[in-house]
């Protein structure tokens, strides 16, 4: 069910991963919204707030509840440019998000189809309706290039 407003609004969420990358931060961003209105953005803050919680998308979860005035986020479609981990993943549950628009798989620690697929786990009180692969090139390349771009100043300093 992807759409042209779902392809807005993963390109507001890569313009947040590209902000992530320029701070050196693994570049994630992620984008709420609810009722065709943005309520909540966040970028990857783990290594400037020394913070192993400072997800993009529990950043803009936090902001969307402080919008909305509670902790269910129903009605609220959550973009991020990266598949998320089963913590991001676990969270959204919780939140009782609506729904979620991911760009690029994550092999190594995705936990929405990858490793896992705890937002669809009939198991749990909620499930999340999920759209993957939208902008899912862009939103690769975005992070290829930062770690290619890693590896190289790695290399320069060897």
């Amino acid at each position: 069910m992807t759409s042209e407003l779902d392809e807005q609004f993963m390109h507001q969420a890569l313009k947040l991963a590209h902000e992530a990358a320029s701070l050196g931060e693994v570049p994630v961003g992620a984008v709420a919204v609810k009722d065709g209105v943005v309520i909540g953005t966040g970028l990857n803050r783990r290594e400037i707030d020394r913070d192993p919680f400072s997800h993009a998308e529990l950043i803009a979860m936090r902001r969307a509840a402080e919008s909305v005035g509670a902790w269910r986020l129903l009605g609220v479609t959550v973009y991020v440019t990266l598949e998320p981990c089963a913590m991001c993943a676990g969270a959204m549950v919780q939140a009782r998000v609506g729904r979620l628009v991911f760009g690029a798989s994550d092999p190594k620690a995705g936990a929405v189809g990858s490793l896992y697929d705890l937002v669809r786990d009939s198991r749990h009180n909620h499930q999340v309706e999920v759209s993957s692969g939208v902008l899912g090139n862009e939103c690769s390349v975005v992070l290829k290039d930062f770690f290619k771009s890693l590896r190289q100043a790695k290399k320069t300093t060897e």
